[in-house]
């Protein structure tokens, strides 16, 4: 741990702020940088903790048509300011092109996922309205709700992907606030199509289903953030909404460019004008220097692996690979405590939608991950305030340049830990039922 040097008395500020991270390390809750590393792991290390889920961090293909474009591109290096002061012929081509690819009737640029969200929920909601999100919806979107003229007595959360709460949230502000039945006043629904700490998915044709019948006014909007799904579910990876064809009944529509795609950046996919709207008042946009020339041409190239069908057989690959390694693990889970090792009960029966992101529930999460690691293998322990309390894990996250043997590894490796950490006390904790 790094200690901060005391040549001369502490200042009150610098007390305060040791004091705070002195009760992090006594909870066990300090955030701390891992060890720098590469993605292609020159370690040896097996990846199981990158949101690279394609392995397209590591292409040859993806790389040769980078350096190819880059090599073509009339500007490299910078992006001169704003968009507001310099709009890049390539920032104005992508997002025309995602436009097209999403089928979506306009798309805006910004800087990550987290700057959009922030900038949408900061000012997209009016004064009056309602905002409702799911309970696990991301920090971006709580920080941009903070920052929203919406009143801090309007923010309301849901049960994670619970529609029978969602609609008894909806029945009570509708009984409790007049103005949303007439239409004067509006109401936003935050939710990921997938979500990044647990691996489950939003039920997103019943949550449009409840919208339309509570608000038949058309003033109940759906907003989802597609982050971890894009480049893997749907047609040619465009996400869940395009998968179940809702992309008429969602307002905004937030795809990321960093995780399966290997790039940088985001981009909202809205109407026209919503867009205008942002590049008027969304101020982690007007107020930020534009992803440089290299990041834009990297993104498109990314595209272009969606486009040729790579990255579909990319994602078949990554799936195969998630149900594998369910299936292999869960039989072997049914003798073990459940505080050691267990899956979430939604990955405790077979299911036909898989993820690529797979939490192992424990109460000892970085004992698991640090023997995993000793092992040659990295899976990240997740804790609170990543996650609620009482909900600690190790999450797996699988990529398509995994194989079947290093899943073999890594459930070896966890039944192996939970053997020494004590299987025999079995009659100390109850055990998973058999499935």
């Amino acid at each position: 741990m790094t200690k901060i040097a005391k040549s001369i008395p502490e200042t009150t500020l610098e007390a305060q702020l040791i004091s705070a991270l002195d009760s992090r390390d006594k909870r066990s809750i300090r955030r701390r940088l891992p060890e720098p590393s590469t993605l292609s792991s020159p370690s040896g290390l097996v990846d199981f903790n990158s949101n690279d889920y394609l392995s397209l961090a590591s292409s040859p293909a993806l790389r040769d048509v980078f350096l190819r474009k880059l090599r073509a591109a009339p500007d490299i290096l910078g992006s001169g300011g704003s968009r507001l002061l310099v709009n890049g012929q390539a920032h104005s081509n992508l997002e025309a092109r995602l436009a097209e690819f999403f089928g979506s009737p306009a798309a805006i640029l910004f800087n990550s996922g987290f700057d959009a969200n922030v900038g949408f929920f900061s000012c997209v909601p009016q004064l009056g309205d309602v905002m409702v999100y799911d309970e696990y919806i991301h920090a971006s979107v709580h920080d941009g709700i903070r920052a929203s003229r919406v009143a801090r007595d309007a923010h309301h959360a849901f049960e994670h992907n619970s529609i029978p709460a969602f609609r008894a949230l909806l029945q009570k502000l509708l009984d409790e606030r007049p103005e949303l039945q007439s239409g004067h006043n509006s109401l936003f629904v935050a939710v990921e199509s997938l979500y990044s700490m647990d691996g489950t998915f939003a039920p997103l044709a019943e949550i449009v289903q409840v919208l339309d019948e509570c608000f038949p006014q058309r003033n109940g909007y759906l907003v989802v953030d597609e982050a971890h799904s894009t480049g893997i579910y749907g047609p040619q990876g465009r996400g869940r909404v395009a998968q179940l064809g809702l992309e008429n009944n969602v307002l905004a529509r937030l795809h990321t460019f960093g995780k399966a795609l290997a790039a940088t950046g985001a981009v909202i996919l809205t109407s026209p004008l919503i867009r205008d709207y942002l590049l008027n008042y969304a101020r982690s946009l007007i107020y930020t220097t534009s992803l440089s020339f290299a990041n834009i041409i990297a993104a498109d190239s990314s595209f272009d692996m969606l486009v040729d069908g790579t990255a579909q057989q990319l994602s078949k690959k990554v799936l195969d690979l998630s149900l594998y390694f369910v299936d292999e693990l869960r039989p072997r889970l049914r003798d073990v405590p459940i505080h050691l090792l267990s899956l979430p009960l939604h990955l405790q029966h077979p299911s036909s939608l898989a993820s690529p992101i797979i939490p192992i529930m424990t109460t000892r999460p970085r004992p698991l991950s640090a023997h995993l690691l000793s092992l040659g293998m990295n899976a990240r322990p997740i804790t609170w305030p990543t996650v609620p309390k009482g909900k600690d894990r190790v999450r797996v996250c699988l990529h398509a340049g995994n194989t079947t043997a290093d899943i073999d590894r890594l459930v070896a490796g966890m039944m192996q830990w939970a053997q020494n950490e004590g299987i025999a006390q079995i009659d100390k904790h109850p055990v998973q039922s058999k499935l």
